[in-house]
């Protein structure tokens, strides 16, 4: 059970608007309007609560889990105990997430400037924004309708932040338009100088940043996380892109609409990411390069040309899957070549003495 002092439950829904909400059909059972109070996961639901399975891996704890009702693929109907109630669905991961919004939505914005904020007269700030203590909103930044910012967040002069966005505390945003329904976590940095400079042994000569940020609508952008404003043209973050924690993304980089990058990973300046494509912990990605619809990079890859659309790259160099796992594949038989049979040891030894 979720912990009240942190998270706000609503509810109970009955079953037929949970399976409704899911996106699935009801079965092994004919009491639609029964009800269920919370989410949880199938080794800890209980009788009131709804789960899911998903990852076969998993499927050990479907078949003693005591959930009320489990949210999941057909095949997998079989294997739930008696006395659960099904939901069908063709994605039981997505069919459970946005159950768990419905018991779970995020909180609504609580209109009102803090006394200890500190807002320039030619802010447009809408009378339904939130604006927490130590907020710096600068001259002529533009705050939306029912957005809240963040304690000590700093906005930055001209900024404009769209309708239903959340910026996380300690976040900075300068150089930058923000649509709506945008989410920026805590010490968030968006539109710092992007790293241009010429090279000079007498001492390297900064070039001036004159791009902005522009990120689109239903981005998340994780903690810590910092994007670069553009040299001259902007850098883009597309509609919907997932960017988690501790990522870097240079000057002049385009994120398409729907990218996943994961916690670690960096993108050098002036390189494409296609729509949906991910790239994975820790990896990296060269300056000016294309990384096509689709195409996924695995863990710690460093990416040195470009990807075509739905390919998989894996190692560093980064290479295609295919080739990597037969590379791999290769150095484990001349391992394993290389060492002696323990008998044959003994008959070289005995050979020498004799």
């Amino acid at each position: 059970m979720t912990d009240p002092k942190f998270f706000q439950r609503q509810g109970p829904l009955t079953l037929a608007r949970i399976a409704e909400i899911a996106g699935g059909t009801i079965a092994a059972t004919d009491r639609p309007d029964q009800e269920f109070s919370d989410v949880a996961a199938l080794d800890t639901a209980g009788p009131d609560d709804v789960s899911f399975l998903d990852n076969r891996k998993y499927v050990d704890q479907l078949a003693e889990t005591q959930a009320g009702a489990c949210i999941l693929a057909q095949e997998m109907a079989e294997v739930a105990p008696e006395g659960v109630a099904l939901i069908v669905c063709d994605k039981p991961y997505m069919g459970y997430a946005r159950v768990a919004q419905a018991f779970y939505p995020r909180p609504r914005t609580i209109a009102g400037i803090h006394p200890a904020a500190v807002i320039h007269s030619s802010a447009e700030v809408d009378d339904s924004a939130s604006i927490a203590a130590g907020a710096v909103i600068e001259a002529g930044a533009k705050i939306g309708a029912r957005t809240s910012i963040g304690a000590n967040s700093v906005i930055g002069a001209g900024v404009e932040i769209g309708e239903d966005c959340e910026i996380g505390p300690c976040a900075s945003l300068s150089h930058c338009l923000v649509g709506s329904r945008v989410r920026l976590y805590a010490g968030v940095r968006i539109g710092q100088d992007g790293f241009g400079f010429a090279f000079d042994a007498a001492g390297h000569v900064r070039v001036p940043q004159l791009g902005r940020v522009i990120i689109d609508d239903d981005v998340e952008i994780g903690a810590n996380s910092t994007i670069d404003r553009g040299a001259g043209p902007d850098t883009m973050i597309g509609k919907g892109a997932m960017i988690d924690n501790l990522v870097q993304i240079a000057h002049n980089v385009q994120v398409g609409q729907g990218a996943v990058i994961i916690a670690q990973a960096g993108v050098a300046g002036s390189t494409s990411l296609g729509r949906w494509s991910v790239l994975a912990a820790q990896a990296g990605v060269a300056g000016h390069l294309v990384v096509g619809d689709g195409a996924r990079v695995g863990a710690q890859a460093g990416v040195m040309r470009d990807v075509p659309p739905g390919n998989d790259v894996l190692g560093s160099p980064a290479m295609q899957a295919r080739a990597f796992w037969r590379q791999m594949s290769h150095l484990a038989k001349l391992g394993r070549g290389q060492e002696r049979p323990k008998q044959t040891q003994e008959t070289n030894t005995e050979t020498e003495k004799t």
